[in-house]
């Protein structure tokens, strides 16, 4: 069958067109898109060339991973449904994430693509009455609510969250819902901005902001969350760590050759620090995002800083990897958003 999808067609190269995804099976639902949220991070990564697969590095002698269907996450209406599906009927409005396409150097790894044939474990029911926008973005949010819950933070304690992106707001959002006395690092004051309201926000520079954190004269860091991809920073601020302190490694780190693990883990087990490694999803972690969404414990709508036509997609792109402006949540906007306004 037909679709229209946001295709990477070559590095740096993005165009909006006609692809053709699979007819769909007993286990699909199919979903017209009516908004998809970019995912700034891993997408521009794969859009540069830099991925090959999920968490996968680039390295030479890969393949090149084009053509491929950027994104993975959206919500719309349900078209229809395969004959096993029992939880959704048409009319329905969802969240989904990977859908099936062909033709592409990865043909699940697809998002913005309309109609999107989903397999049925792939797609959510959304409330009714609230904004569907506000969960279009909902895998990269549950990776900041990930990040946010991992670590066993009292009421008071100190969590230092590195980087302002996506990632680092949503993580820095429900740490202080757990109660934490958050510090966000940052290298965008209109980012630094937005999270005021959750905690306390410093600018960062060649040092990744560990003076202006020191001079804040705080108790010891109990949680550590790096979402910006700066191998550095865990043993930057390791001083500034409490003994038996926690970090959240959240980044994507481009390939540089090999590492000794034990040499470079060695500071931070003499100081009794647990380290977790985030990434991808799963459906407790989406079911509890979604609530948290629904109920106003985390604030999506107020990352959103730029809403493109789906045919414009290109200048999103260029946008977000110039940042000729101040650039954060971008959402793109689908006919049927149009058609059914």
């Amino acid at each position: 069958m037909e679709s229209q999808a946001v295709v990477f067609t070559s590095a740096n190269r993005v165009e909006y067109r006609t692809i053709t995804s699979p007819e769909p099976g007993a286990e699909d639902v199919v979903v017209e898109l009516h908004h998809s949220w970019i995912s700034n991070g891993t997408e521009g990564s794969f859009l540069r060339g830099e991925r090959v697969s999920g968490d996968v590095a680039w390295r030479p002698g890969d393949p090149a991973p084009f053509p491929m269907v950027a994104g993975y996450q959206k919500v719309g209406r349900v078209l229809a449904v395969g004959a096993a599906v029992r939880r959704f009927a048409p009319g329905d409005w969802v969240f989904a994430s990977m859908s099936k396409v062909t033709g592409m150097f990865d043909n699940k790894f697809a998002g913005h693509v309309s109609p999107s044939v989903c397999a049925q474990n792939s797609v959510m029911p959304l409330p009714q009455g609230l904004d569907p926008v506000a969960f279009s973005g909902l895998v990269l949010a549950q990776v900041g609510y990930n990040c946010g819950t991992r670590s066993p933070v009292k009421p008071g304690q100190v969590a230092l969250v590195i980087g302002d992106g996506l990632v680092g707001q949503w993580a820095g959002q429900t740490l202080a819902q757990v109660g934490a006395k958050v510090v966000m690092i940052g290298r965008h004051p209109d980012r630094l901005a937005r999270f005021a309201r959750f905690g306390t926000t410093v600018l960062g520079g060649a040092d990744n902001g560990l003076a202006a954190v020191q001079a804040l004269a705080l108790s010891p860091i109990q949680v550590l969350v790096e979402t910006a991809g700066n191998a550095r920073v865990p043993g930057d601020y390791l001083p500034l760590l409490a003994r038996g302190a926690h970090a959240v490694i959240a980044g994507f780190y481009k390939s540089a050759g090999g590492a000794d693990v034990q040499k470079s883990m060695e500071p931070f087990r003499h100081r009794e620090i647990s380290i977790d490694l985030v990434s991808g999803a799963t459906q407790e972690r989406l079911d509890a995002t979604l609530d948290w969404i629904a109920t106003g414990r985390l604030d999506t709508l107020g990352c959103i800083t730029h809403r493109f036509p789906v045919e414009r997609a290109a200048e999103a792109w260029t946008l977000i990897e110039t940042k000729r402006e101040p650039v954060l949540g971008v959402i793109l906007d689908w006919p049927a958003s149009r058609k059914s306004s």
